[in-house]
């Protein structure tokens, strides 16, 4: 019986259009009279008197159902994607033809067929209607997916509007079969949502058994950051994967489909709502104006790019010593101009002539200085570099930015600029002290910086090798069991760098609000978890992927901060706070910098790391600095 409702489907489906609708347009024109029929001989009693009421009658009025449910879309809908709106369309032409045939037979006095039985014909043919799409459908669904895995058993979490119209669209679905819904409202739990039984979350384990469920999908789209991290936090314990749907504004109209759903990002565990951005401060240094950014193909640099256009400049010049990313970046904002002239210069930051002659010739008024090394291994292994890139390439912005008259120079910083215990964590700290040394020589030009931590997505980041790790089924490496650091959205903290920059006087350094820091070796527990899988530890041998720290890099420290000193003051803005830290004279600077520059020119490596030393005292070794933390661990 399968394989001939399999065989049937199939045929059906390779129908063309225009036959499809003369099959069902067919089929009509055979059961709706004998849908007639059926319900006179209800109205008399007896199938006989029936066949003997009037038959051409029958057969008149039961035909002219059909044009009633042409003129409803029956025969114009796709009957795989048939919805209840089209059965309701349907609904009202049977009743019109009904009330139509009933309103005539009183006026006209005509009494051919009892007039009780064209109601019990609208309840009859209406039934017809929606059986046969019904069964047409699963045919047809069927008869789509031969060989072809079989749907993943999906729990939906959240029995709300938008868990249940997921459920429903997974009826049509290829991937996904729902099986049951977890909420956490006891007044849905143990209720029948969409023909699916509601469980309480506490009650996930018997679902899973009850149902076989292969995944779960958080469906609660209306659910803030921290909300859906405590939900997702509530399942990952099953073992099973998790997925999520996005939220109401990253869907095209708000209603769930198949297509939304996603793999649960680390952004969604680090349950964090981002702080809408202030217009005013949003738009100072950029509406109208003529913007740079070095580093604009860089992971900052571009972002900072996308959400500076969203503020109609009128010119962004696009500075970048990788001609690739160069192109990726100029490539994307070229699209996404909307009238805002696009400058792309191929270059470096070291090359203060080109800078100067770039300022000048465009009538730059705002710099996001993004240019910088900032792999610390990297950076660690090539010190000239490093120093030559981060400190000199920033001294030559700052020095072009004052002679063109620039309005604003933001450099973009890093908490690992706060004692340092690595080459790329100092040249960022002396090129915050070439910043503030320029704020105190300029009377025109606003200098400030913006401190902040790791940014979600950036290269090099931890996430994307986890998870490359994962689909290689393991191991996951982590240099250090005890390891945390800050994490933010990259587009977060393009954002909050404009805004802290408009807020500039001259000198400060702004220090964005990271939240709580993470767990390097919990963020890739969670992240097996969510992917269906389990770790492998020694009290778990049968695990299938495995965490291995594999020691920490050269330079790197366990745990980093955002401020030097405690001399913190509010900025006004929720996720930004503003700190007066420890300065060099201009003078002394400047002289201390020509030093480094001749150990620089020599490469002398020792030299350079003394030079660096001088300028930044509490630079110390990484190794002496992790014992220290190590040991603050262990006492607790």
């Amino acid at each position: 019986m399968l394989t001939l409702s399999l065989r049937l489907g199939r045929r059906l489906a390779a129908l063309p259009p225009r036959a499809k609708i003369w099959v069902m347009v067919g089929g009509d024109a055979l059961f709706l009279p004998l849908c007639m029929l059926a319900s006179v001989a209800l109205r008399l009693g007896s199938v006989s008197g029936a066949f003997e009421t009037s038959p051409r009658a029958q057969l008149g009025f039961a035909l002219l159902a059909l044009p009633a449910l042409s003129v409803a879309g029956l025969y114009r809908t796709v009957v795989r994607y048939i919805d209840l709106r089209v059965l309701a369309a349907a609904s009202a032409a049977l009743a019109a033809v009904v009330l139509l045939v009933y309103i005539s037979a009183v006026a006209f006095g005509i009494q051919v067929l009892p007039r009780s039985s064209l109601l019990i014909f609208w309840f009859i043919a209406f039934a017809y209607v929606v059986s046969s799409r019904f069964i047409a459908r699963s045919l047809l669904r069927r008869s789509l997916r031969p060989g072809a895995r079989p749907r993943l058993r999906t729990a939906i979490y959240g029995a709300g509007d938008a868990g249940a119209q997921l459920a429903l669209a997974m009826q049509f679905s290829t991937e996904y079969k729902a099986v049951c819904f977890l909420d956490d409202r006891t007044s849905r739990q143990r209720l029948t949502v969409s023909g699916l039984r509601v469980y309480s979350p506490a009650d996930l384990d018997e679902a899973v058994i009850r149902h076989d469920v292969a995944q779960i999908v958080v469906a609660i789209p209306s659910a803030n950051a921290a909300q859906k991290r405590r939900l997702i936090q509530r399942v990952e314990s099953s073992g099973l994967p998790v997925k999520i749907l996005p939220g109401l504004v990253e869907m095209v109209d708000g209603r769930p489909e198949v297509s939304d759903i996603r793999e649960v990002d680390v952004a969604d565990l680090l349950g964090r709502d981002a702080v809408p951005p202030d217009p005013a401060l949003f738009a100072r240094n950029i509406a109208g104006k003529v913007v740079m950014v070095t580093g604009a193909g860089g992971s900052i640099g571009s972002e900072l790019c996308r959400q500076i256009l969203s503020q109609h400049p009128r010119r962004l010049v696009l500075l970048d010593h990788s001609e690739f990313a160069l192109y990726t970046i100029d490539h994307e904002v070229l699209h996404a101009a909307h009238g805002t002239e696009i400058v792309t210069c191929l270059g470096s930051v070291l090359d203060e002539a080109l800078l100067r002659s770039l300022m000048q010739r465009n009538e730059v008024q705002t710099i996001y200085h993004a240019a910088a090394y900032k792999h610390v291994p990297i950076v660690e292994a090539n010190v000239q570099q490093g120093l030559r890139n981060n400190v000199f390439g920033t001294l030559n912005v700052a020095r072009a930015a004052m002679d063109a008259g620039v309005e604003t120079c933001i450099l973009i910083s890093t908490d690992k600029a706060v004692r340092p215990t690595n080459v790329m964590g100092a040249s960022k700290r002396v090129a915050e002290l070439v910043l503030q040394a320029a704020a105190l020589r300029s009377a025109r030009t606003v200098f400030s910086m913006v401190r902040f931590g790791n940014v979600l997505g950036s290269s090099g980041s931890v996430v994307p090798l986890f998870r490359r790790q994962i689909q290689a089924g393991g191991p996951i490496t982590i240099t250090h069991p005890d390891i945390v650091r800050y994490f933010m959205l990259i587009p977060e903290a393009a954002q909050l760098v404009i805004q802290a920059g408009a807020m500039a006087r001259g000198g400060e350094v702004f220090v964005l609000d990271m939240g709580e820091p993470v767990r390097i070796a919990d963020l890739a527990r969670s992240m097996i978890r969510l992917s269906g899988l389990t770790e492998k530890t020694a009290e778990r041998p049968d695990g299938q992927i495995e965490i291995k720290a594999v020691g920490l890099r050269p330079g790197e420290k366990l745990f980093e901060e955002l401020l030097i000193g405690d001399n913190v003051i509010p900025s006004g803005h929720p996720r930004i706070m503003c700190a007066r830290e420890r300065h060099i004279d201009p003078a002394l600077l400047d002289k201390m910098l020509a030093s480094l520059r001749l150990a620089c020119e020599s490469n002398d490596t020792e030299s350079m790391l003394r030079q660096v030393r001088n300028l930044v005292p509490e630079f110390r070794p990484a190794d002496e600095v992790n014992a220290e933390a190590s040991a603050a661990l262990a006492s607790r």
